[in-house]
């Protein structure tokens, strides 16, 4: 039996990103793909914390590891991985290790606003990891998540890019979102611009035996 990574994804368009970058990085991986929008709109209107029994009965009895590309709730099922007895990753770690060793000023940028706090603790953690002071500010792209819920995903795009190019007093700008990682090709900022999907992907198949 081939051991594959599963991906816990709340919107169905990371499904075709994870494939491309599978096809592109790790050809031959077997990746499997769980889409439970609901669990975004639960924290959304709730909290984090409270999605934690439908991720735990979701995930329980996964056969690998698991990769949840959705930051809003990466840090409440990466914490349920000791029950579940399996390697939990959330897609962003790897992306805020990378932030924090690039620069001490580090600016966050979401579209929707309970993306904000995960992120900003999950730097700070990191930071802390690595002995290295760290700043960060957060900003929120005015109108881009309509966007995207309206399905015009080259108008998120160009709002998230063009909010990143007005970032000023940055060492490294941080897309803390898996839906944005394509803003980062768009953008004409001289300050590095981290997106999360393919670090992310690549640090959860390192965990698959």
């Amino acid at each position: 039996m081939v051991t594959g990574l599963t991906l816990l994804h709340t919107s169905p368009v990371h499904v075709p990103v994870f494939d491309a970058l599978r096809d592109r990085d790790h050809p031959g991986a077997v990746l499997r793909h769980l889409v439970v929008p609901e669990l975004l709109d639960r924290a959304r209107a709730q909290g984090p914390d409270s999605v934690a029994p439908a991720v735990r009965a979701l995930l329980d009895g996964s056969a690998g590891p698991v990769l949840v590309t959705c930051s809003t709730i990466g840090a409440v099922a990466e914490a349920l991985a000791p029950e579940l007895g399996v390697p939990v990753l959330r897609v962003d770690r790897p992306m805020a290790s990378e932030a924090v060793r690039t620069g001490a000023r580090v600016a966050v940028l979401a579209t929707v606003e309970s993306t904000l706090d995960p992120t900003v603790a999950l730097l700070r953690e990191e930071a802390e990891r690595a002995g290295r002071p760290v700043s960060v500010t957060t900003h929120v792209v005015a109108d881009a998540w309509s966007r995207f819920e309206a399905g015009d995903t080259a108008g998120y795009l160009r709002l998230t890019a063009r909010a990143a190019d007005t970032v000023t007093d940055a060492d490294v700008i941080v897309l803390a979102q898996a839906s944005m990682a394509d803003a980062s090709s768009l953008t004409t900022t001289a300050t590095p611009v981290l997106a999360s999907p393919a670090p992310g992907l690549t640090a959860a198949l390192r965990a698959v035996v």
